[in-house]
């Protein structure tokens, strides 16, 4: 297994992610969960706006703890992690 050195921390990063864009995706639903409580949100478009800017930060966030434990576990040398890290920015940047 490659990395470590944050103790795969940096995963908790992109979770949070993640669970922001299921905010995001079922904002304005108006299904229940199993306590009957509405899955949406109803935050307006400005809410909304800064969440979908959050996510890109965390996952930014992510990117950069995820290559440089890779750098400093050993897994990659310089060279390999400036460009992993221009490669796994520009997908964020492709979204």
């Amino acid at each position: 297994m490659s990395g470590g050195h944050f103790d795969y921390n940096q995963s908790r990063v992109y979770d949070i992610a993640e669970d922001i864009e299921v905010i995001i995706n079922n904002n304005e639903s108006k299904e229940k969960d199993k306590w009957e409580e509405d899955i949406g949100y109803q935050f307006p478009p400005e809410i909304i706006k800064h969440f979908i800017e959050g996510v890109r930060a965390l996952k930014i966030a992510y990117i950069y703890a995820q290559r440089i434990d890779w750098l400093l576990s050993g897994d990659d040398g310089e060279t390999s992690f400036l460009e992993r890290l221009a490669e796994d920015l520009k997908e964020i940047d492709e979204v």
